[in-house]
């Protein structure tokens, strides 16, 4: 398989992977922060990319690597001393060589670790080995081309099963020159401290509703109508929201709002439908999207309970009639707190022991049902 035939972990399904990413968007204050040690001549040698899942970590990692390379090593120190430029942006014209060379995965400079293909069943694995490490070793070990910069990118660390995270960790205790590392985190509390501590943390925040939109559109994926709701049940993830578009998320969160819609109970003959649609063969990946869904409601419902107001703006009609009718109390926050604590682990457990997926979905609408009844 040649490596442009590979799977590629790292990329959205459905949008341009990190590299094609031409702009990177409500991330003002991570690029800043970077630039910034740049420019003071003091850039660490590894940085920890953190945040929510996609909100654009890999992209930025990508950024970093495209700006370091296409950027002489050489600044300033002319006859007369002057002062090494100021850079104020992370942007490389799209026609600069390194550019071109990235697009094509022909770089020199660079060396990208993501989850590799078990050699016998050629799927991917679910975790970076020390395997995917090596070839890291061999690349170090090199002249730089040029004598210029090298970047190495992780995505993502959290995936590094415990070998190959020491064998990334001896590298980042004695770091080659003129070498940055990225590594891309989505849950740093996995990593092992001293891969933390020998990195500079760079944090990314979810995106506004006008940030996300931008991003959808880059992607070629954008219904501006659908923008507020897919902000609102993506919280701020671009990937999370790219996900939902692919798979139905918006609609499914209207029926689960519209089943509650009535003040007479769940309309039983739309919660069945649902639950047919969950038992779709082969709609494994619909159907886990459809959990996340029903956990999404009872955190906007247990939110609205503490804080006597729905959350805005409405991710579905009339979901803010919905949420006030169902949680009009802190005290019903609690409980819908419980009962989404309660569900999410029994859906969980369902799925590990493969239970029936419209039997799940019916339990859920029963047990909302349930708390909803209660006195509030």
């Amino acid at each position: 398989m040649s490596s442009d035939d590979r799977p590629e972990p790292d990329r959205i399904e459905g949008a341009p992977h990190p590299r094609e990413t031409a702009r990177l968007f409500g991330q003002d204050a991570a690029e800043a922060g970077f630039l910034e040690a740049f420019n003071s001549g003091r850039l660490h040698h590894a940085w920890l990319l953190t945040g929510p899942r996609g909100t654009g970590k890999a992209t930025l990692a990508w950024r970093i690597a495209r700006f370091l390379l296409a950027t002489p090593m050489e600044q300033g120190g002319g006859l007369f001393g002057e002062a090494p430029p100021h850079h104020d942006t992370l942007d490389i014209a799209p026609d600069h060589p390194v550019s071109h060379r990235l697009l094509a995965r022909s770089e020199p400079g660079l060396f990208s670790i993501t989850r590799g293909p078990n050699e016998k069943t050629g799927k991917l694995r679910d975790m970076i080995v020390v395997d995917d490490i090596r070839g890291l070793t061999h690349f170090l070990t090199m002249s730089a081309a040029d004598g210029g910069r090298r970047v190495v990118i992780v995505d993502a660390a959290d995936d590094m099963n415990v070998n190959a995270a020491n064998a990334l960790l001896k590298m980042l205790e004695e770091p080659p020159a003129n070498t940055t590392m990225l590594l891309v985190s989505h849950q740093p509390s996995r990593l092992l401290p001293t891969i933390r501590s020998r990195c500079r943390e760079l944090r990314l925040s979810p995106l506004s509703t006008d940030d996300m939109h931008r991003a959808l559109a880059q992607a070629g994926a954008s219904e501006e109508s659908e923008t507020p709701a897919l902000a609102a049940l993506s919280a701020g993830s671009v990937g999370e929201a790219m996900r939902l578009m692919r798979l139905g998320g918006l609609e499914m969160y209207t029926e689960i709002v519209a089943i509650y819609a009535g003040d007479r109970g769940p309309d039983r003959p739309r919660a069945l439908k649902l639950a047919e649609a969950a038992a779709t063969r082969g709609g494994e990946a619909r159907f886990d999207l459809l959990l996340t869904m029903f956990d999404t409601f009872l955190a906007r419902l247990a939110r609205t309970g503490a804080t006597g107001a729905p959350p805005s703006p409405e991710a579905a009609p009339g979901e803010s009639d919905v949420l006030m009718r169902l949680a009009p109390t802190p005290h019903k926050a609690r409980a819908w707190a419980e009962t989404a604590q309660t569900i999410s682990e029994r859906s969980r457990h369902g799925q590990a022991v493969n239970l029936d997926p419209a039997a799940l979905v019916l339990d859920t609408v029963f047990k909302i049902t349930e708390t909803a009844a209660a006195r509030p």
